[in-house]
């Protein structure tokens, strides 16, 4: 069965980069240390695992993508690339020291079992560091203004912080802290929201590429209809009430740590 990424994967480094704020921030919060190994879940091209190996550290990156592995691999053959899903982890007990997981739990088809896998593969006392959206953040983008079923779509598909919390519980993961993330205008990694501060962003077909919304889960009228009338507001400046009208303190992301004990 061909994988979601397997499509969204060409040319998706074009506008899908580490983004150095945020690896700063997974690097502070998993805080690695040089001599032990680390799990990127979820990894696709590599993008954040290959900069932590740049740094010294010691990674396994996992995917369900061979198109993703091999754009990983192109890059850097001296990480160990695993074909797997977080459900199903080929690695043994307690062999990884800590995990991060970005942007990817929306994508599992059974997070209890995805979170079973991370505790099975982790050493008492390691650290996840999960970023992610929950569906309260995601109401507060002003995407849902132009693409209410793209965006429901996607909020459907995104895991609440309370079954994520609740879920780790069952699985004697605790969450030790939480950081909200904002949107900031000189973002790399192109993601979802990536055009926050930037509406034109959307205009360009390779960005939304790159977003599995838009290229997954989008119809494609709505999209077009939804393109229309953005490029519209943003030529009569429109956009600024529309994006005014959706100011929240949710945050637009959420970095999430946790601790198996």
């Amino acid at each position: 069965m061909q994988e979601k990424y397997d499509t969204i994967g060409v040319n998706y480094n074009l506008t899908r980069k580490a983004d150095p704020y945020l690896f700063s921030r997974l690097q502070s919060l998993l805080s690695p240390s040089l001599e032990e190994t680390y799990l990127d879940i979820g990894c696709g091209t590599g993008n954040y695992t290959t900069i932590f190996s740049e740094k010294g550290y010691q990674f396994i990156g996992i995917d369900p993508s061979s198109e993703m592995l091999e754009k990983a691999a192109s890059r850097n053959n001296s990480i160990s690339w695993k074909i797997g899903k977080a459900e199903n982890i080929e690695l043994p007990k307690e062999s990884v020291h800590g995990i991060i997981a970005s942007l990817t739990i929306h994508h599992w088809s059974d997070i209890f079992k995805g979170f079973s896998e991370l505790n099975r593969v982790l050493i008492p006392n390691g650290k996840i560091v999960i970023f992610t959206a929950t569906p309260n953040q995601m109401k507060g983008y002003w995407l849902n203004h132009y693409f209410p079923k793209m965006m429901a779509d996607s909020i459907a598909q995104m895991p609440p912080y309370h079954q994520i919390e609740s879920t780790l519980k069952a699985n004697n993961l605790y969450i030790k802290t939480t950081e909200k993330y904002n949107i900031l205008p000189d973002l790399q990694d192109l993601f979802l929201y990536s055009g926050k501060n930037n509406p034109s962003l959307y205009l360009k077909p390779t960005v939304r590429h790159g977003i599995s919304s838009f290229s997954s889960l989008a119809n494609i009228k709505e999209v077009n209809q939804g393109l229309a009338t953005l490029e519209k507001d943003i030529v009569s400046g429109k956009i600024k009430d529309i994006i005014s009208t959706y100011k929240n303190t949710k945050g637009d992301y959420l970095f999430i740590v946790v601790e198996k004990v």
